[in-house]
Parts: C-alpha cells; structure tokens; sequence
C-alpha cells in the first residue's frame, strides 16, 4: 500500500492518532512514524486498516461508504442509516408493502427516521443467562 493511501485510509476511519495506537497494540509515536513516511507502515496493520475499512463487507463498489458497527451489530448505510441484521431479513415484505401504499395513497413526505432495533441475544429466548459464581474444586470438597 502507498504511503498517501495509507495516510488517507487512517484519517478515514480514526479521529486520533491516539484511536488508531489502541487498535493496531502500538505506541502513539509508531503511528506518527507511518504517517510521516519515516518508517514504512507495518504490513500487518495495512491488512487490518484495510479490513477495518471494509467493514467485512465485500470491496466493490456498490457497498462503497456502508460501514459495520461490530459493537452495536448494525450495518450503517451512506446516508447514516442503521438497520440491525434481523432488521434486514424482513426488508423484501418492506418492500412489497411499501410499493402497495404507495400506489394506494401516493408517496409519504418526511417519513420518519427510526433507530435500528437492537439486536437479540441468542441465549434463552433473548434473556441471556446469568454466569454460574466459579468455585474452586479445592473449596467445593468442604
């Protein structure tokens, strides 16, 4: 990867110098050095820009600007649009329901914006459950 290529993929997805140290587990000032051009960028943190960059999702241009919040489970359009994976699977019935009202009533101004439903844990019927306290094997003898 070429240095300016590197420099604007990092300003494109950290806001500090001090972010992107956390996430490639290095110092601050070895990230001044890739940015600066006097060390050459680690390979391996490349690689992890660019799969950051991507989101995990496909690099073509049709998914150019959508991004995947790991931490929140959404997927965030162009538009700062953000529908949760379960949200998706529904999206054909949306469709088809929206084509018929809209040839029933007409388009809809200024619809509403809707934060992205939050996503469902896959334990116990949405209730995830509780750890056991951890007892030493040496304790549960007495």
């Amino acid at each position: 990867m070429l240095l300016d290529a590197f420099r604007a993929l990092f300003w494109r997805e950290f806001n500090s110098i001090h972010d992107g140290a956390a996430y490639f587990h290095v110092r601050p000032v070895t990230v001044k050095r890739w940015l600066d051009g006097s060390t050459p960028p680690n390979p391996m943190a490349e690689k992890l820009l660019i799969i950051k960059a991507r989101g995990y999702l496909p690099n073509d241009l049709n998914w150019q600007g959508f991004k995947v919040n790991e931490a929140r489970a959404v997927i965030i359009t162009p538009d700062g649009r953000e529908f949760a994976p379960r949200e998706l699977e529904a999206f054909p019935l949306w469709r088809d329901q929206y084509h018929a009202l809209k040839d029933r009533y007409g388009l809809i101004e200024r619809p509403p914006v809707k934060p992205a439903a939050a996503p469902v844990t896959i334990y116990r019927g949405g209730k995830r459950k509780q750890p056991a306290p951890w007892i030493p094997t040496r304790d549960k003898m007495k």
